[in-house]
Parts: structure tokens; sequence; C-alpha cells
């Protein structure tokens, strides 16, 4: 195992968000528009799968150096699956009182109330696409990206599991200041504080070792999020 590999996953899809981001901003840009950030911003939800693809690729291109292949990170089981979808159940209604309640929390924190939500206002195609297409891929390799790959490898790394939790909470937090990237260090600090809470669920998983309840966990609220962002 590359030492490099494990931290450079960590912070993988924030760097990852900002240069997609950016390719639509310059696309943006060289359409006259006076606000290029801020245009592309909403799409994050379509050029995130790019995102995706990115970091399992990176992913997979590491592994090959374990001598693994990207199926190793699974632990889907037909066997288990039952009890599997009952615990994602209840990862679900956790998902959703961190991501509600550190929104708010965040949002009074630093704005006093609602804070700006730059989604939405997308044509029929990306609404569809970020309903149906973005929650799968996105839920899959975020969970992946941090605790399928890089949690397990910064404890071998470090000696510590206090460290390589801390490790990948801060680069998960940082991931969602470029989900989407707005030139305003309000809205990146409330981005950052209202993805904190979601480190609770890191010390669960190394409990339970299971990451396909995390991932169809995730992948309900991202839907959910969408749906209620993007589509009502």
């Amino acid at each position: 195992m590359h030492t490099f590999a494990p931290f450079f996953m960590v912070f993988a899809r924030f760097l990852f968000a900002l240069f997609f981001q950016g390719l639509l901003a310059l696309v943006f840009l060289l359409r006259g528009d006076p606000t290029p950030i801020q245009s592309a911003a909403p799409w994050w939800t379509v050029y995130g799968s790019l995102v995706d693809f990115a970091c399992l690729l990176t992913i997979g291109f590491f592994l090959r150096r374990e001598r693994l292949r990207l199926s190793a990170l699974f632990d889907f089981d037909r066997s288990l699956l039952w009890k599997d979808l009952r615990f994602a159940f209840l990862l679900l209604v956790l998902f959703l009182v961190l991501g509600f309640g550190g929104g708010m929390a965040a949002g009074m924190l630093i704005y006093a109330g609602p804070p700006p939500a730059p989604m939405g206002g997308l044509p029929l195609w990306g609404t569809l696409f970020s309903l149906l297409v973005f929650p799968v891929l996105w839920g899959v390799t975020e969970q992946l990206t941090y605790q399928g790959y890089a949690l397990p490898r910064l404890q071998a790394l470090t000696g510590k599991t206090w460290l390589a939790v801390l490790i990948v909470a801060f680069g998960w937090a940082l991931q969602h200041t470029a989900l989407p990237f707005l030139p305003d260090w309000q809205f990146i600090l409330y981005r950052f504080i209202s993805t904190l809470p979601f480190a609770v669920v890191i010390p669960i998983y190394l409990k339970t070792k299971r990451l396909t309840p995390f991932m169809l966990a995730h992948w309900g609220v991202d839907m959910l999020s969408v749906m209620m962002t993007s589509v009502m």
C-alpha cells in the first residue's frame, strides 16, 4: 500500500468537484455568462457523476498496486440482504436527522436563518438525471471512497483509529464545501459545519464493518434531498 494513496483519496473528491465545476464554469464564461461560477453551481448533481467516475478510476489504480480489484471493497451478501435493508432504514433516519439538523444549526449559526440553496432550476433531463442517476452513483462512491478505501488504510498507516476517523471526517466535510463551490466564505463555512455531524456515522461503520447498508442509506437520503430541493 502506497502511503500517499489513502491521504490523497480523503481529499480527492473535493479536488475533483472543484475541477469539474471549473470546467463547466469555463463553458458558461465562454458563452458570455457574467457569473459563470454561480451559473455552474446548480449543476453539481449532474457533473457530480464525473467526480464519482474519477474517484472510482483513481481508487482502482491504487488498488492495482495492492494487487486488488475494485470489487474487493464491496461487501454485498445476498444472505444478509434483509438484515442490511433493516439496518439501512435505521441509518437513513439517522442521516436525515443529521442532515437536516446539521443544516438548520449551521444556518442559524452562520446566517441567523435559512441558508442559500443553490440547487434546482435545471432542465427536465438534468432534474431526472439528478433524481435517478446521481443518488445511486454518489451514495456508492462516497461511501466506498471514505469508509471502504481510505479509513482502514489510514488506520493501518497511523496506528490510531481516532486519528484516522478525524482525518476522514475533515476530508468528508471539506468535500461538501465544493458541492457546489461558491466564492463566499459564509457559504463555505456553512457547508463545512453542516456536514461535520455526519462524523458520528464513522464509528458506527467501524463497529458493524458492513458498507452495503451505508450505501443504501446514502442513496436514499440523496434521492430525498434532490426531490425536496430540485423537484418540489
